[in-house]
């Protein structure tokens, strides 16, 4: 089969094989939070610990829009699905983006272990951004908050991680999966940028992020999985 067919196939089919893809980003993120939370509990790591929570967050996320969403969209059709899923949706992805960077950066803002990981005043700064920004895009109809965030975050993720990939001087293998991680992400967020404001949500374009995107969450399992077996 050509591959503008395999195109054509897919993106005549996307309504149903995005409640797929976002089944499988649960699953994979499901897994990965019960991986990372036995080795918090192991080890009491604070950034372990903000890690298991962007990936919780991740997965309701894409949990939501797979199966509530889903419904909605059946149900009442596009605008419904649109305006009922996407802030819900926007809320806890951009909230995971936050955790992610946290996860790098928590000793710069906290002296001693804090009570709730979730609920505690700075994490309510991130809720609060997070709130704001997609109550934003809600008003605004688009995406543009979203993309801006986790552009900049990602941005920020990457260059951290990359110092710390250059002081662990691969003497672990976790930090190198970390800095490919938050690369192609960064990489995945300028895309759907590019395809939101300069292509017109080009279906194409879409369809190999998405693709680019479960390669990043199947990457993360797979990180988590070789260092919680080690």
């Amino acid at each position: 089969m050509e591959p503008n067919s395999i195109y054509h196939l897919i993106i005549s089919n996307k309504d149903f094989l995005k409640i797929i893809y976002g089944l499988l980003i649960g699953l994979f993120c499901f897994i990965i939070v019960l991986r990372t939370d036995k080795l918090f509990r192991l080890s009491m790591h604070q950034g372990i610990r903000y890690f298991r929570n962007a990936f919780f967050f991740y997965g309701i996320a894409f949990l939501f829009r797979a199966i509530i969403g889903g419904i909605f969209l059946i149900q009442s059709g596009e605008i419904a699905y649109f305006f009922i899923s996407s802030f819900i949706f926007e809320f806890f992805l951009i909230s995971a983006g936050f955790f992610l960077l946290y996860s790098l950066i928590w000793k710069t803002f906290e002296s001693e272990r804090v009570n709730s990981s979730l609920f505690n005043g700075k994490i309510f700064v991130f809720y609060l951004i997070a709130l704001v920004l997609s109550g934003l895009d809600l008003t605004l109809g688009g995406y543009y908050f979203l993309f801006l965030s986790q552009v900049f975050v990602f941005t920020l993720a990457t260059g951290i991680s990359f110092n710390n990939l250059r002081r662990d001087q691969g003497k672990h293998g976790f930090p190198r999966f970390y800095f490919l991680a938050m690369l192609l992400s960064l990489i995945a967020w300028m895309l759907n940028a590019f395809a939101a404001l300069y292509f017109n949500w080009s279906q194409i374009i879409i369809l190999n992020t998405n693709l680019i995107n479960a390669i990043i969450f199947l990457l993360f399992l797979l990180g988590v999985l070789i260092i919680t077996k080690k």
